[in-house]
């Protein structure tokens, strides 16, 4: 477990398997994920028991986001693509609408970025944000991240196209 003052980032539990099927099943945030179906309580289930595996292995990690003070979860945090060779991963993030703007997700990436150089020992971060995605755009620039490049017409959401900016921070 990741502790700031705000949040912790803790390991999945057989516990979360409900709030995932609520979050992994809403389709307003399904572009987030690239989800076109739902999905079942019973693939939810493996996924959390699988969750003890390697990122290594598995190239990809999720943490859940408690709030420090109440027990609360209030979120996710995954890291994606893991190239240990190349010594890069993609990081995500989701907070609840009503736990935003009050810093929480600010700590999650400094918690994620100092557990990606410091344990993972990556050399470099990046992330996938659509252009009107102001309060992702400004979390991550104000951490360092550098806009690096843009798909023109990457992402299919609600019958338009639209684009998808990569961030990147590299260690320094």
């Amino acid at each position: 477990m990741k502790a700031g003052q705000k949040i912790k980032l803790r390991a999945l539990e057989p516990s979360d398997v409900d709030l995932l099927y609520e979050w992994e099943n809403d389709q307003r945030i399904w572009h987030i994920s690239n989800t076109i179906a739902p999905l079942s309580r019973f693939v939810l289930e493996q996924y959390v028991l699988n969750s003890h595996l390697d990122i290594f292995n598995t190239r990809q990690l999720r943490f859940m986001i408690d709030d420090s003070f109440s027990g609360q979860t209030i979120g996710t945090a995954d890291l994606f693509d893991f190239e240990p060779m190349h010594r890069r991963v993609g990081i995500g993030i989701f907070i609840l609408e009503s736990e935003r703007n009050k810093g929480k997700a600010s700590e999650a990436l400094n918690l994620l970025i100092d557990y990606c150089f410091n344990t993972l020992m990556v050399n470099q971060v990046f992330c996938n944000i659509t252009p009107d995605n102001s309060e992702s755009i400004q979390l991550f620039t104000k951490k360092g991240f550098e806009l690096i490049g843009t798909r023109k017409n990457w992402l299919l959401i609600n019958n338009h196209w639209t684009d998808e900016n990569m961030y990147q921070l590299i260690k320094s």
